[in-house]
C-alpha cells in the first residue's frame, strides 16, 4: 500500500474549488478528492465547505457518517499541529 502524503490545513485550504482546481475534504485526519462528486459542485455542499477538516461537523450534524467517504480517492493525510 502506497504512503499518502502529509498536508498542512493550510495547504487543504487551497484544495476548496476556488483557489484551486482540486475539491479536498478532511475526515478523522484522512483527505478525500470529493471534486467527482455533483454535490461538491464549486467547493460546497450543503453548508459543508470544501478545504476543511469536517471531522467535527459530520459528527455533529449530518446525515450520514464515514461511509459516505468510501466512495472517493484518499489522497493525503491532514497534518495538524501539536497541542
Amino acid at each position: 500500500m502506497m504512503e499518502l502524503p502529509e498536508y498542512k490545513p493550510t495547504q487543504l485550504a487551497l484544495r476548496n474549488g476556488q483557489d484551486m482546481e482540486e475539491i479536498w475534504v478532511a475526515y478523522q485526519g484522512i483527505i478525500y478528492d470529493v471534486g467527482s462528486s455533483r454535490l461538491w459542485r464549486n467547493g460546497r455542499h450543503y453548508e459543508h465547505w470544501a478545504g476543511q477538516d469536517l471531522t467535527k461537523e459530520l459528527e455533529e450534524d449530518a446525515p450520514h457518517a464515514e461511509e459516505v467517504f468510501k466512495r472517493f480517492e484518499k489522497v493525503g493525510i491532514l497534518k495538524l499541529p501539536p497541542k
